[in-house]
């Protein structure tokens, strides 16, 4: 009993100080997206482990690097100072104070489901990552000296994945309270360009391989999907009850 009551009330917690938008079509957008997101993440992994994309990531990864001098990125030397900057934002240090100001945010402003969705969605997604990244354990690139520190696996990558999870929560709790499709949607590609910038750069500074990133985006999207359809249908629910 005292079981069921706690329960009730962290779904409670969760959906007050929350909207969907259009509460029709968002599920099956959520789904569809969250389907997308997990079979993309399948194939890149299987295509990983077998080594079949191996020749494509080496391809794709040197494009970024100067023909016959894979030791220089391209592009001016302001390019790769811009690349550290870009690559920062999907760093656990900023993710951390940007989820902890917008959720103290939330909290003053008395919208505890918003700042408990973002907490749980985020921090749900950083552990997934970095439990992927000591299964998959795979070496990070070989064929050039990194420009950034890492000290974790390469697959799948953990700033494209946590960024993606992220900037797509936030987006998703701001769209909730927006009227016109034209402002939701320029929310909604804010938050991908910062996860496609974030993603890029990690490439760029030749600490992961593209099929890394192209993980870290599927499945960062499949989980911040299945984190916004989970409180979906806890509002519904909540709001057959009531």
């Amino acid at each position: 009993m005292a079981g069921r009551m706690i329960s009730e009330r962290l779904r409670s917690w969760l959906v007050r100080g929350l909207k969907n938008g259009n509460a029709n079509r968002l599920p099956v957008f959520l789904l569809g997206v969250l389907t997308l997101g997990v079979y993309g993440f399948i194939q890149i992994a299987d295509e990983m482990a077998e080594g079949e994309i191996r020749n494509l990531d080496e391809t794709l990864f040197l494009m970024m690097r100067v023909a016959g001098d894979p030791s220089r990125s391209i592009g001016p030397g302001w390019l790769q100072e811009t690349a550290l900057e870009v690559t920062a934002i999907g760093g656990y240090p900023l993710i951390i104070l940007t989820l902890a100001a917008v959720s103290g945010f939330f909290i003053v402003t008395e919208r505890y489901g918003a700042a408990l969705y973002a907490v749980l969605s985020v921090g749900s997604g950083a552990v997934l990552s970095y439990s992927l990244k000591q299964y998959y354990a795979r070496p990070r690139p070989d064929l050039v000296d990194h420009l950034d520190t890492v000290h974790t696996a390469s697959f799948p990558s953990g700033h494209a994945m946590v960024t993606t999870v992220a900037y797509l929560t936030l987006a998703a709790i701001v769209i909730g309270y927006l009227e016109t499709s034209r402002a939701r949607a320029y929310v909604l590609s804010v938050a991908v360009l910062v996860a496609v910038m974030v993603g890029v750069s990690r490439v760029y500074l030749g600490v992961h391989w593209p099929s890394d990133v192209a993980a870290g985006w599927a499945l960062g999207a499949a989980w911040a999907s299945f984190s916004w359809l989970v409180v979906h249908m806890l509002q519904r629910r909540r709001g057959r009850m009531l």
